[in-house]
């Protein structure tokens, strides 16, 4: 392979190094971040509620007619439902993968709008929501009173209104969920009047509106023209109080008041909500799909820092976890790895070829692989997340590899008496240019077949393989451009280093040498050996494949490992019928031994009611943030997973 015009014009092969460079960092800096490839199918939710009904009539009247037209939509999978006690109606279709998810909800949509004549007014009235769920947390927060002087409701309130809009809006969301209720206008009714809630919808949809009332005094002779106002819809508790149900034979009328308790409280008293032990509302960003999960999170927390400055007197927004930390902290070992990596290569080289100069050549060669995989990354469509990542960090090695066989190969040509490293350069890579080809395209075979896999696996893989695949290919481009070229500058004949033998470093050269030839007659005599008794290379090889086998029997299997990212979720069910006053109970107790544990420094618990089925259940969430890894020990890490297994 005719390599010398990449050697003869060290410029050409410099700017394509540089071009790589330049593409690579424009790649790095438009890549999403995410902690693991999307592996998870499409999903659209089709939500709804139902004011008043138990789970068994919303299962009925809500769920069974919109299940039926949707059944059998266009790439579907599979879809489940969940009907509450408290009147809610949730509905999620899977798709296969590889389905168009903006597709998927326009499909979706078209279904619902079938159905809509078989609900009940009431549902219809509400509407139905047919949204893109988005999977990938991004970040767990709670807004929290710290004084302890404000009520649950305003706390859920104050959220609703100066916190989710604006988290909204950030570029990177796509969608931001309050475990939590509406501030609303609650309106008790009293059995002694045998009132029914339809009844009062009635009159709400009749009084409590929006009305054009229109304009009086057009065209009709008259000198002014007046625009008529409704006073609109009503906000305050007199107000709705006044409202006139009937009026009786007597001349007496009959308000609301008189058969109803009326205060503004919460939507649903379904969730309760509590961070370090003082009165919260606890809410989960989620990703927008393809954003950069990094800079998302970073516009996030610019925001609380903001939101902070002009909240009441003793609210606080307190994170419970963001994916930034374990980001962070995987990337750091990232860095070290490469550090040690770039160190072990520098030692390696120099010590074996004993010369200062061949250690530059692989210190610019794996940059510049590694940074130009970012821009075949981004021209893809993967994202930056640990997989590939880590797959760079295995692909150091080849990498290295690639640079040392060219530095090695013109050193082998200097040894044999070459006077010029440009006549070195060119002589070796025209023995070499043909291995290092045929060893990229035999690395990258093993690699790309990981791509066609199906199924989750394959999914979540295929980033794995194909960063593989591109940076050997990098190695190889910069093995036969860039590291020649090198080798022609740096590198100068053995003959005018000769006079450094006599210093410290040439003597510790010379000890190395006779070190290594010792230990490899050693090695080529114990090879000797073996191979006049192939038996016992034969049985070598036996017990190695038995061992193998044995070995991946007794070894966990799991799609990924488990990784310890400094946040705990835990849950707390209680039997169907239990009360949430119960429940709340024994969260606290719980919520005690978890605060007692050294490895914790944020906990949050949310207690809600209204489980499928007939009879409603009680359930808890935990929400808990441990101490950064350094601060904490494996044995405090542990104990949390443990008291989570002792609460159930």
């Amino acid at each position: 392979m005719n390599l010398s015009r990449f050697i003869e014009r060290p410029v050409l092969s410099t700017v394509i190094s540089i071009l790589i460079v330049i593409l690579g960092f424009m790649g790095l800096l438009s890549l999403p971040v995410l902690q693991y490839p999307d592996i998870a199918p499409p999903t659209i939710s089709v939500s709804t509620s139902y004011t008043g009904a138990n789970a068994q009539t919303v299962l009925n009247s809500v769920i069974v007619p919109l299940e039926e037209q949707i059944n059998g939509v266009e790439g579907m999978d599979y879809m489940s439902s969940t009907a509450t006690s408290t009147g809610s109606a949730r509905i999620t279709i899977t798709f296969k993968q590889g389905t168009d998810p903006d597709m998927a909800a326009v499909n979706v949509q078209n279904r619902v709008a079938m159905a809509q004549g078989l609900l009940p007014a009431e549902v219809t009235r509400v509407g139905v929501i047919t949204q893109k769920r988005q999977n990938s947390m991004l970040a767990v927060f709670s807004v929290v009173d710290t004084s302890d002087k404000y009520s649950q409701e305003f706390v859920e309130n104050y959220a609703q209104i100066n916190v989710i809009p604006q988290v909204k809006r950030i570029n990177g969301v796509g969608d931001a969920e309050v475990l939590g209720g509406n501030y609303s206008m609650r309106i008790w009714l009293d059995p002694e009047f045998q009132m029914m809630p339809s009844d009062i919808m009635a009159l709400l949809a009749t009084q409590n509106i929006e009305a054009a009332p229109g304009v009086i005094g057009e065209r009709e002779n008259q000198t002014f023209q007046y625009t008529l106002r409704w006073k609109g819809r009503l906000s305050t508790e007199t107000e709705f109080e006044d409202m006139i149900l009937k009026a009786l034979p007597d001349g007496e009328v009959r308000r609301l008041r008189d058969v109803a308790r009326l205060e503004l409280g919460r939507e649903t008293y379904s969730f309760s909500s509590h961070t370090n032990g003082h009165k919260a509302v606890t809410c989960i960003v989620y990703q927008l799909a393809g954003t950069n999960a990094t800079t998302t999170v970073e516009s996030i927390e610019e925001f609380f820092d903001e939101a902070r400055k002009t909240m009441p007197e003793g609210f606080d927004i307190v994170e419970l976890n963001n994916v930034n930390d374990f980001l962070y902290a995987s990337m750091d070992e990232v860095m070290e790895t490469l550090i040690e990596a770039f160190l072990l290569v520098f030692i390696v080289v120099y010590i074996f070829l004993q010369d200062m100069r061949s250690t530059l050549i692989p210190a610019i060669a794996i940059p510049v692989s590694l940074i130009g995989t970012f821009f075949a990354l981004n021209l893809i469509g993967f994202s930056l997340n640990l997989l590939t990542l880590n797959a760079l960090v295995l692909a150091i090695a080849i990498v290295v590899d690639d640079a040392i066989v060219v530095v090695e190969g013109v050193h082998a040509k200097l040894d044999q008496g070459y006077t010029s490293a440009k006549k070195a350069s060119i002589d070796a890579m025209s023995e070499l240019g043909g291995a290092i080809l045929s060893i990229t395209l035999v690395m990258m075979a093993v690699f790309i077949p990981v791509s066609f896999m199906g199924g989750t696996s394959g999914t979540f893989y295929r980033e794995f393989g194909i960063t593989m695949a591109v940076s050997i290919a990098f190695s190889a481009l910069n093995a036969l451009t860039l590291s020649p070229a090198l080798c022609a500058i740096f590198l100068k004949p053995h003959e005018e280093e000769e006079g450094k033998k006599l210093t410290v470093v040439g003597r510790f050269h010379a000890w190395f040498n006779r070190f290594f030839d010792h230990q490899l007659n050693k090695y080529k005599n114990t090879v000797v050996k073996i191979t006049r008794k192939p038996l016992i290379s034969i049985g070598a090889v036996v017990v190695g494949i038995v061992g193998l086998f044995f070995l991946m029997s007794r070894t966990p299997q799991a799609l990924i490992p488990s990784e310890d990212t400094g946040f705990v979720m835990g849950a707390v069910t209680l039997p169907p019928g239990t009360s949430q006053d119960r429940t709340d109970r024994v969260l606290e107790q719980v919520d005690s031994i978890v605060a007692s544990s050294p490895a914790v420094l944020t906990r949050a618990r949310v207690s809600g009611f209204g489980v499928t089925g007939g009879q409603g259940a009680s359930y808890g969430t935990f929400f808990i943030k441990l101490k950064p890894w350094e601060e904490r020990s494996l044995k405090e890490s542990a104990q949390i997973i443990s008291i989570m297994l002792i609460t159930k």
